[in-house]
Order: C-alpha cells, then structure tokens, then sequence
C-alpha cells in the first residue's frame, strides 16, 4: 500500500486548496447523516475531517493508517483490519482505496463492511475532463451542471494512485457492482466543487 508522506504530501500548497476542503465539507456531512455514535476512518491524511469531528461533536472517532509517522490511533493495513465485526456504526475511507491494486480493493472493501455495523462511506479519484455550468440569477436558485468528458485512458501507476474511475477498465457501474455485494448503494455522487472525488455510502447488508 502507498504512503504519502506526511512531510512533503500533506503540506497545504501540495496538497489543500478550495476543492479538496469542499471534499472534506461533503465527507462530513456524510458522516453526520449517518447519525454515528462511534466512527473508523482509514487514512489520517491531513487529519481534517477527524480533528472537526472531534472537536465539535461527541462522536467516538478512531483513526487507522499504515503509515506510523502520521501517528494513528491503530496502525493497520486496511486489507487486514485488527478489529472485531461490527466495532463501529460507521467506517470511511476517503480518498484510500486507490493506493492499493485494484486486486486488492474487494479484500479492503470487505474489511470495511465487516468492522462496520450500519455504514460504509468511500470516496475514489474519478477522472475525466470535467465541464462545469453555474447560473446564478438573482432572487432564483442557483443552477448547476457538470459532466465529464467520455474520455478513457488507460491508467499507469504513477507512484500512489494504482487504479482510478474513469479509466479504461474501471468504470463506476464496475464499482458499483462490486460495493452492492456488501450492501445497498443508498447514495452516490460527485460533488459539483470537486469534480475528481466520487462518493458512495454503502448502506450494510441486514442493518
């Protein structure tokens, strides 16, 4: 599994900006809908999304990464989760699961739905050249549309990401298929801010 460095790749001009804080505004909001009293997130990153959490809300929140010297609560590999089923209401791993090879993402995934009682919550980079509209009239709502261009490639490992929705091969009807194994697909959605991040909340089988 790829790590990213905690020195060179979390550093705000690498790695913030305005798309990814509205990705982190929509990973939030996602996990509240689930209405959690405890939640395990795979990959610290720039620990946004947990440090929020933790600080406004009562939610019992655990971190798990690989990498050490982001300092998890639990240092794990997500293909081998060290705990029991059903340990927390909602499990996420945004932005995680396309640093391993695709051979390996139904193994995770089923880690994932295995530790969690009621929710999974995964966000994948989507690529594809992206058309975005906004009409803003005053007094009327605002109007938004945006698409991406059918264009894809075939995907070269380029040093973290090993697969990515939208290139040859990995389209989101195949993860799709794949996450409804597990469970129901109650949403899924590309944010209009951040056209790269693809979200699925994966209600779980016999909850």
């Amino acid at each position: 599994m790829q790590q990213v460095s905690k020195e060179e790749g979390y550093r705000f001009e690498k790695y913030g900006g305005t798309s990814r804080f509205a990705s982190y505004a929509y990973q939030i909001a996602e996990i509240l809908k689930t209405a959690p009293n405890d939640v395990l997130e795979i990959g610290v990153g720039d620990a946004v999304v947990g440090s929020y959490i933790k600080r406004q809300s009562t939610i019992r929140y655990t971190w798990a990464d690989i990498a050490e010297d982001l300092r998890p609560d639990v240092v794990a590999d997500v293909r081998a989760l060290p705990f029991g089923d059903n340990s927390f209401d909602t499990v996420c791993a945004f932005e995680v699961l396309e640093h391993i090879p695709f051979a390996d993402f139904e193994k995770a995934l089923s880690e994932l739905a295995r530790v969690a009682k009621k929710y999974v919550l995964i966000s994948l980079p989507h690529f594809g050249p992206p058309v975005k509209i906004l009409l803003k009239i005053p007094f009327l709502p605002e109007i938004k549309l945006a698409f991406k261009f059918p264009f894809h490639p075939e995907h070269h490992f380029n040093g973290q990401h090993y697969w990515e929705i939208g290139k040859r091969g990995y389209s989101p009807a195949r993860i799709r298929k794949i996450l409804s194994k597990y469970g129901a697909v109650t949403n899924e959605f590309v944010p209009f801010e951040n056209q790269y991040h693809h979200f699925f909340v994966l209600q779980i089988r016999g909850h």
